[in-house]
């Protein structure tokens, strides 16, 4: 499955050249509900489903996806107006899609003290449900384990056979070379397809720009 990964410049390019993803913190997302969607007035309850929040935030994190890569909003939220860059990936781990649901979901607190089948689709559903407002993101996750900490402190996600890299594309207003992406890439190069994002002409999409003169090697 192709699945799309926006960064900013300094990210996209640093960790090009590292081989790997950052792996987003739960507790430290920005979507407030993350996790916590069940619908519940009971204190008990809200306290139950923090408690598991809070538990996984300990021993695993997410690393996120879109299906797509031709929105403008995601070029702006989360590749820096559109000054930094998109990464495509083959992705051949079990990639979560996430559902998008106007009302908070149904709290099953006694499936949360069980264990098998039933607790784990509660779960699953937990970790992969969001408000409809955010389905532009066209969302998938893969929730890896948090095992090796960087001296920066973070966890990431190395390329590898389930991740693999195959596209590197440059957002409208970047100021990425050629040259930039080649020489972050090293010998990656050959096996992926590097290009430059431009604004339609007829619709509100972004989509490659195919000549390439207007993509400049390095000054």
């Amino acid at each position: 499955m192709r699945l799309y990964h926006f960064l900013n410049t300094e990210y996209g390019l640093l960790n090009i050249r590292n081989r790997r993803l950052k792996i987003a913190r739960i507790n430290e997302l920005n979507d407030p509900f993350e996790f916590l969607g069940a619908a519940t007035k009971h204190p008990a309850v809200r306290r139950r489903y923090q408690a598991l929040k809070d538990g996984l935030n300990d021993h695993m994190g997410l690393v996120c996806f879109s299906a797509n890569w031709n929105n403008p909003v995601q070029w702006g939220h989360y590749a820096d107006r559109h000054r930094g860059l998109c990464l495509g990936f083959d992705v051949h781990a079990q990639a979560h899609k996430v559902s998008y649901v106007e009302e908070r979901l149904l709290a099953r607190p006694s499936a949360l003290k069980s264990e098998g089948p039933v607790a784990q689709a509660h779960v699953t559903e937990i970790l992969t449900t969001k408000f409809e407002h955010w389905s532009y993101e066209n969302e998938y996750r893969l929730f890896p384990q948090l095992q090796h900490q960087d001296p920066s402190g973070h966890f990431f996600l190395d390329f590898n056979d389930q991740v693999v890299l195959r596209e590197v594309i440059v957002g409208h207003h970047s100021t990425i070379s050629r040259d930039d992406i080649a020489e972050a890439l090293g010998p990656l190069a050959p096996k992926v397809a590097s290009y430059k994002a431009r604004l339609a002409f007829r619709s509100f999409n972004v989509v490659r720009q195919k000549n390439d003169r207007l993509w400049e090697k390095r000054l």
